[in-house]
């Protein structure tokens, strides 16, 4: 039940000039864990609630923690930065807290699709900030991170009355389920597959001509891993695509840097952190993009001061060649 462990403002600039990466992404969307482990998740959930799933869970992040170094090791290039130096006691507790984290945005949103929609508020103060950006008739490009339930909380988005894209890999023989597939219900948005030829490029941009949302992730690399700049996160130079800034160049659409947080038991709130207006016709050099994808790094790291264990991105991004 932990998957993916491998998982503006103006004038906000990134503290120094980026440099090109070209990379493998070094990283799978596969969940680690049986279909049996899975589905008593799953059965505990649908006949005992969320309660009985969160008491397995402190059982279950205790054993990674304790007897899977490696996937306690997933964790330690974000918490060695977050934290800086720490003993190893605390460490431990650091990545408990982490992997319950995680644990417990899995079991909200598979508690979400079996239990429903009641069993998990999310709130979006700014939701009338987002209708005015779409009456301009460009689209918006929302730009999230693998940060507290992401996945349930953009199901809300469903009260903007214009379709949702989300851009989602899976796997083959990925067996954690999506929300949705627990009632059989059909996706709340589109899914645009990145693995598809140009990386779904045509996809959103048809969408963005028509007026719609397209959902990104802005701190993982997808497809081959290029296209990618290198720009400091939490002191050290980590990897940040900018496609997704391309498209906005291209097509005029805002960036909406967006998050999601746990403020309380079975209550998100989406974070509205800044809009990014990107310069038309940029071209395809990763200086010009750099600045803007600075503002979303910047967004990031605040996000990361308020919500440390909310990080749910498990792979090195700080490991560039």
């Amino acid at each position: 039940m932990l998957p993916h462990l491998f998982y503006g403002r103006k004038g906000d600039v990134p503290p120094e000039p980026a440099s090109p990466v070209e990379k493998e992404p070094g990283w799978t969307s596969r969940s680690i864990g049986t279909p049996a482990q899975h589905h008593l998740f799953y059965f505990l959930i649908r006949h005992g609630g969320k309660g009985s799933a969160y008491l397995l869970l402190l059982v279950v992040a205790f054993y990674y923690v304790l007897c899977r170094p490696s996937v306690r090791e997933r964790a330690a290039p974000y918490l060695s930065r977050r934290f800086g130096r720490r003993g190893a006691v605390r460490r431990l507790m650091d990545s408990y807290r982490m992997f319950l984290g995680l644990g417990k945005a899995l079991i909200d949103r598979t508690a979400f699709g079996i239990l429903g929609e009641e069993t998990l508020k999310v709130s979006f103060p700014e939701r009338q900030s987002l209708l005015d950006l779409l009456r301009e008739g460009r689209g918006i490009i929302l730009m999230t991170a693998h940060v507290g339930c992401w996945q349930s909380a953009m199901a809300t988005l469903r009260s903007l009355g214009v379709p949702v894209h989300l851009l989602l890999h899976r796997e083959e023989g990925d067996v954690d389920l999506q929300y949705y597939e627990h009632s059989g219900a059909t996706p709340p948005f589109g899914i645009i597959d990145p693995s598809n030829p140009l990386g779904g490029v045509v996809e959103m941009m048809q969408a963005l001509k028509r007026g719609e949302v397209v959902c990104v992730m802005g701190d993982r690399p997808l497809g081959t891993g290029k296209g990618l700049v290198a720009l400091d996160f939490l002191g050290e130079k980590a990897s940040f695509p900018f496609s997704a800034f391309k498209i906005a160049s291209a097509t005029g659409a805002p960036v909406v840097v967006l998050f999601s947080e746990k403020t309380d038991p079975g209550h998100y709130r989406l974070r509205m952190d800044r809009v990014i207006r990107v310069e038309p016709d940029l071209g395809r050099s990763h200086e010009e993009f750099a600045p803007y994808v600075g503002q979303f790094v910047r967004a990031l790291e605040s996000y990361t001061r308020d919500n440390p264990y909310q990080f749910f991105n498990f792979f090195n991004m700080w490991e560039n060649d």
